[in-house]
């Protein structure tokens, strides 16, 4: 009888019309309240928001107008080295004395320059076309350091400008104890470069190979903000840096600040 009960009232209001609709709890509620005020201070970040990123390149300090490589143009025996590493050069000056079937000849430097490492060594005997030594070009003692960076083509390379800072860490110069050395970009690369570019600037086959071992990569010059409160002469991201000064052909990694964008940027072509 109940059931009998039950069911006519099912069929004079099938769609249980009559009852009370319950909407959501006040604990529902909040949660959507939090969900819509989260979501709406996400998309004003997205828009008015910026995230700033950074560009990894591996590089070396050097000076602008790079090396050059000096070799043999004679056929002997070193009978005499000359030169020592790390002077500074002129023009013309000899750098060794060879042995040759014609007789004694004298090797000399073709530009002036600091020699930065001595191939040749006194009894060694060499070819036409040997490697002698590498001169870096300077005008002057006084010729400041640079960092040139080369970075890979596919890395974001088109995203790099003058002006951006770079912070760099000195191979010589741990940076968990002297920090980072500060210099911003000067000049880029118009065009990727070959190994064989790379080896004509540095003066070295090696690191040219090392730096196009993942294709031509783009030079970047960054230029060395100096400092006359450090022993270097140069500017850390701590105060005093390295109790030494910085040497040519030092390896370096360079962190480059790219422009800040707005996330939007990400999602949008």
């Amino acid at each position: 009888m109940q059931f009998r009960q039950k069911a006519l009232s099912r069929l004079q209001s099938p769609e249980e019309l009559d009852l009370p609709v319950r909407f959501a709890r006040p604990q529902g509620r909040f949660v959507l309240a939090v969900t819509a005020l989260v979501m709406a201070a996400a998309s004003f970040w997205a828009f008015t928001g910026s995230v700033s990123s950074k560009l990894s390149a591996p590089g070396i300090l050097t000076r602008a107008q790079g090396s050059y490589l000096l070799q043999s143009p004679y056929s002997g025996q070193v009978t005499a080295v000359l030169a020592k590493e790390g002077q500074a050069l002129t023009p013309g000056t000899p750098l060794l004395q060879l042995a040759t079937e014609q007789g004694d000849r004298t090797v000399r430097v073709v530009a002036g320059g600091r020699v930065t490492s001595l191939a040749a060594k006194t009894g060694a005997v060499v070819t036409t076309g040997a490697d002698l030594a590498v001169l870096e070009r300077v005008s002057g003692a006084d010729d400041p350091l640079v960092a040139v960076l080369y970075v890979s083509g596919g890395a974001g390379g088109a995203e790099l400008r003058a002006g951006a800072a770079v912070d760099l860490d000195v191979q010589s110069a741990p940076r968990q104890q002297f920090g980072a050395l500060r210099g911003r970009i000067k000049e880029v690369g118009r065009t990727p470069q070959t190994q064989e570019q790379i080896a004509g600037f540095l003066g070295d086959a090696r690191l040219a190979a090392q730096f196009a071992r993942q294709g031509n990569p783009v030079a970047v010059l960054v230029q060395l903000e100096r400092s006359s409160a450090t022993t270097s002469g140069y500017r850390w991201s701590t105060a005093d840096g390295p109790p030494y000064p910085l040497d040519s052909t030092t390896p370096v990694t360079g962190a480059v600040h790219l422009p800040a964008q707005r996330p939007v940027d990400w999602l949008l072509p």
